[in-house]
């Protein structure tokens, strides 16, 4: 058995990459063995991150409250607790919370050859982000 401490403290998301108020705590960093990342994403109501892509894709899992997400061109969806996404390598896309509910996701990427995680866009707008009718 081997347990690994914790030695990083929750971070506030930078207002480039998130509209709203938004909490990364970092799972794990990419290494020379490895080129994974992943960070456990804590968005408050209506908080989302900016347009965005990764080199190498991302997997968002939502792990508590509603979330919503989308792609260029696609419709809003929306996330519940179980629910995993999968966003290809390079699609423009966005996610966050939902109007009024927290959501918490874990995100987990691979880094490229360069150690390039993520290419940041504009914000999305406030006509951007709407909660689809359920």
């Amino acid at each position: 058995m081997r347990i690994t401490k914790n030695s990083l403290n929750t971070t506030v998301g930078p207002e480039e990459w998130f509209t709203g108020t938004v909490y990364v705590d970092t799972i794990t960093t990419p290494t020379e063995q490895s080129r994974l990342s992943a960070v456990n994403v804590h968005f408050s109501p209506s908080a989302r991150t900016a347009w965005h892509t990764h080199p190498c894709g991302q997997t968002i899992y939502v792990t508590e409250g509603i979330g919503l997400c989308q792609r260029r061109g696609g419709p809003v969806e929306v996330l519940y607790p179980g629910d995993k996404v999968f966003f290809e390598p390079n699609e423009e896309h966005w996610h966050g919370a939902a109007p009024q509910r927290f959501m918490t996701h874990i995100a987990f990427l691979e880094v490229d050859a360069a150690g390039t995680s993520a290419t940041w866009g504009s914000h999305v707008t406030d006509e951007e982000y709407t909660m689809p009718a359920m």
